[in-house]
């Protein structure tokens, strides 16, 4: 059974019932069942589809946000945000992928060499909790798209938001099997992936959990696509526009409740503006509210897990102790809920638990830096390497943060993001391969080679 707790009252949520392993093979089979019916169907009818999807969505938008809100502590606003991005995935691949898919010819010593790229079947999911729906798209809108089946096996915390988002899948009148839930506890996960039917698996969750899939992927020879945990670095020069760029770091390392692997977890500053940006910074922290995510406001929504919220609190305290000053929050809020308050650490060093370890909250480390060279070393002291960013007006200088930056993303002046349009994904403890973009649609397909003489 699946054991779900409302984030902002720390009670319990209905049991949801969860399928044991013969009966989660049983729906494994369903879609391998569906899959070659699927591959065979026209391009143009499968973006039908994906545009259907976007509409179902659309129609289920509140439902899901509201699921969101009391599932994992989204806020309501945020969560309504997350649907539409989604919505305009399926788009996006649905206008694109026909494209993205097309032959491609080589040349060779043949009189026709040429590239096809064809689905490989049935593609398994494993997806987290902070971003339900979204992370469901980013999946499954290209591999749909690309003629494959999908089984999507969702969070045990957000058991109810995976039910209504297959429900709108399901709306959209898609053939049966080619979308399925797969509501099991994680420790049937490894049997699914070894399952002979599931031909390529799409992880996004924690370095540790990765390194487990990663494993039982490879030990069955399947493809996967990993996106794991990060640490984001975020560079900011005295020249910088620093009234945007606190704007910016502000919404991206608290939307979510800080809980977003692509979020500023490690600001870098120039001493120059350091204290500038420091005071700045905790005008804006020192002010957000915490807040049931369920209304409107801006208000901070809860951590989605007591659990999650001890740990956050753990590396607090430690780097703190190890030297590091507290600006404000670093507290545990009294009260119902899992709560914890904007956080900023001020003189945080490599070694300390903030710099070297991924925070996951509203948790914001700054280092100093005494020039360029020295924000670049800092920021790629580190295991992870998912996005990072720069702040700067010097046209030099942004040229060789994106040429230094260890990361599957360079921001430069904005926001970290992940953008249908855009490829994402990590190297190091961020993982590996790639969604999303045209890239993220070829990752699982056969491109198959073909040669006439």
């Amino acid at each position: 059974m699946l054991t779900p707790n409302n984030p902002t009252t720390g009670k319990a949520l209905p049991i949801y019932p969860s399928l044991d392993i013969t009966k989660a093979k049983r729906v494994v089979g369903m879609a391998v069942s569906a899959a070659p019916q699927w591959a065979d169907t026209p391009i143009a009818e499968r973006a039908d589809a994906l545009r259907r999807i976007a509409q179902r969505l659309r129609e289920a938008k509140q439902e899901l946000a509201h699921l969101m809100a009391q599932e994992m502590g989204k806020p309501l606003r945020e969560g309504l945000a997350e649907v539409e991005k989604s919505a305009q995935c399926a788009e996006y691949y649905a206008d694109n992928g026909a494209q993205f898919l097309a032959a491609e010819t080589l040349a060779s010593d043949a009189s026709h060499s040429y590239v096809k790229y064809q689905p490989l079947g049935t593609v398994l999911g494993i997806l987290p909790w902070n971003a339900p729906v979204w992370l469901a798209l980013r999946f499954m809108a290209p591999a749909l798209m690309a003629g494959n089946t999908c089984v999507m096996k969702a969070d045990p915390n957000t058991p109810c938001t995976a039910d209504a988002l297959i429900t709108a899948f399901n709306a959209a009148d898609l053939p049966s099997g080619v979308a399925l839930n797969l509501p099991i506890t994680n420790d049937l996960v490894g049997e699914i992936i070894d399952h002979p039917g599931i031909k390529a698996v799409s992880f996004t969750g924690s370095s540790n959990a990765g390194r487990k899939v990663a494993a039982r992927a490879a030990a069955n020879l399947k493809p996967a696509v990993l996106e794991l945990g990060g640490s984001d670095p975020c560079i900011v020069m005295a020249d910088a526009d620093l009234n945007k760029a606190c704007d910016i770091i502000t919404l991206s390392r608290l939307i979510n409740a800080g809980q977003s692997c692509i979020s500023v977890k490690r600001l870098i500053i120039e001493e120059s503006v350091y204290d500038d940006v420091c005071e700045r910074l905790f005008q804006s922290f020192n002010h957000k509210t915490l807040g049931d995510p369920s209304k409107e406001s801006d208000s901070l929504g809860p951590i989605a897990r007591e659990d999650l919220r001890l740990t956050l609190h753990d590396q607090v305290q430690r780097t703190i102790a190890a030297g590091a000053r507290c600006l404000c929050g670093g507290e545990l809020p009294k009260g119902e809920g899992f709560f914890y308050p904007a956080t900023l650490l001020l003189d945080v060093t490599p070694g300390m638990a903030a710099f070297d370890e991924e925070t996951f909250g509203p948790v914001l480390a700054v280092s100093k830096a005494r020039d360029l060279d020295h924000a670049l070393a800092l920021a790629n002291t580190s295991m992870y390497g998912l996005g990072s960013s720069i702040w700067t007006t010097n046209e030099n200088s942004m040229e060789r943060a994106i040429y230094t930056l260890r990361a599957g993303q360079v921001a430069v002046n904005g926001i970290v993001k992940t953008d249908p349009r855009l490829p994402s994904g990590g190297i190091g403890l961020s993982g590996y391969g790639r969604e999303l973009g045209p890239q993220g649609i070829r990752e699982f397909v056969n491109v198959k080679q073909i040669w006439i003489a």
